[in-house]
């Protein structure tokens, strides 16, 4: 990647006025720096002691104190105008094609299109062994999902931004958004992309201790490939990803560590030791090898209160929250031989 230097120009209409004000106070000051220093270095030079200059005994100006009042105004009042501009149609949400609702988890984003009544969670998708330092960083590591927010060019898109626990913050720089997600609270921000493309971003609010580890990722598409898209995404929802007939042992417990990985190696790491106290160890725990198994889908479900630890049910399906349960009991030598049942989990659920 290229080092960037100054801030990009962007795909949308927003980011181009952000550029053009950013650009234009950046020469305001620099002229302003110029005058102010370039004066300063000319009363060094010519007035200097080996000149023997004589100082000046005379109290006030009152010409060159309006001056310096009345110029500064005026430099402000020329960049206020059209600052004031740039928020007016940054603060422009009416007449959205598309709305997006955006969810900070800690540490992943989650994506509902309100319109069309389908989601999904976008994870980071850089290997493990990249982020250990086993294998060469790939061109774009901590800045790759597995699932990108999909959107449609030359489209208003409104973006209702929001937070599941602490605050985080949606940002991606060639749309002009940064928004603040904020537990209880709703942000608006839009944007209509120009030209397809990918366009990435992070999490820009320090939120615990995987913040580095939520990008996020903008795929900007014509509106046909959108609507492929879309059908598409909502057909793969509506099917298991683990047919009926096929929940194995085997099967289960590969989905379950896929999930795991995902959902849970943040905390918990992957091969369960966590990072005690914060995010104790599952190897042994009672939880995790305990009976009644009906307390290990609680836990997932229900979260606990007070820690660290979040409540699953508003994320994950019935299924996936069996598989990750079945994994965490025959992993890491536990061996329990428990194959739990989305009907377990859907029975707790309600």
């Amino acid at each position: 990647m290229s080092m960037q230097l100054n801030m990009p120009q962007g795909v949308t209409p927003v980011s181009h006025d952000l550029y053009d004000l950013h650009m234009t106070v950046i020469a305001i000051c620099a002229v302003i720096a110029l005058i102010v220093y370039g004066f300063l270095a000319y009363i060094i030079v010519k007035h200097r002691r080996s000149r023997r200059t004589v100082s000046a005994t005379f109290d006030e100006n009152r010409k060159l104190e309006v001056t310096w009042t009345v110029v500064p105004f005026l430099v402000l009042v020329a960049m206020a105008v059209p600052a004031t501009q740039v928020l007016r149609d940054m603060s422009d949400y009416d007449a959205a094609d598309l709305t997006i609702k955006i969810t900070g988890h800690q540490w992943k984003w989650q994506y509902e299109y309100l319109d069309h009544g389908i989601g999904f969670f976008s994870h980071l998708s850089t290997p493990l062994a990249q982020i250990e330092g086993k294998a060469p960083k790939g061109r774009w590591y901590l800045l790759e999902v597995d699932k990108p927010l999909v959107l449609p060019v030359k489209k208003k898109v409104r973006f209702l931004v929001t937070s599941n626990d602490v605050v985080h913050s949606w940002w991606v720089p060639e749309l002009g958004v940064k928004r603040d997600a904020i537990p209880g609270f709703v942000y608006e921000a839009w944007a209509r992309i120009e030209k397809p493309g990918t366009y990435r971003g992070q999490c820009a609010e320090l939120c615990g201790i995987n913040h580095g580890f939520m990008p996020v990722v903008v795929e900007a598409v014509s509106e046909s490939e959108f609507d492929a898209w879309l059908k598409r995404t909502a057909l793969e929802s509506r099917q298991p990803a683990i047919p009926e007939g096929k929940w194995t042992m085997a099967t289960v417990f590969e989905r379950g560590r896929e999930l795991y990985g995902r959902y849970c190696s943040a905390c918990h790491k992957i091969d369960g030791s966590g990072l005690p106290p914060t995010y104790p160890s599952l190897v042994t725990s009672s939880i995790a090898v305990g009976s009644p198994v009906e307390r290990h889908i609680e836990l997932l479900l229900r979260g606990v209160p007070g820690s660290a630890m979040q409540g699953f049910a508003p994320q994950l399906d019935d299924e996936e929250l069996a598989a990750i349960i079945t994994y965490e009991r025959n992993a890491w030598g536990h061996d329990t031989g428990d194959l739990v049942t989305p009907a377990e989990v859907q029975a707790l659920r309600r």
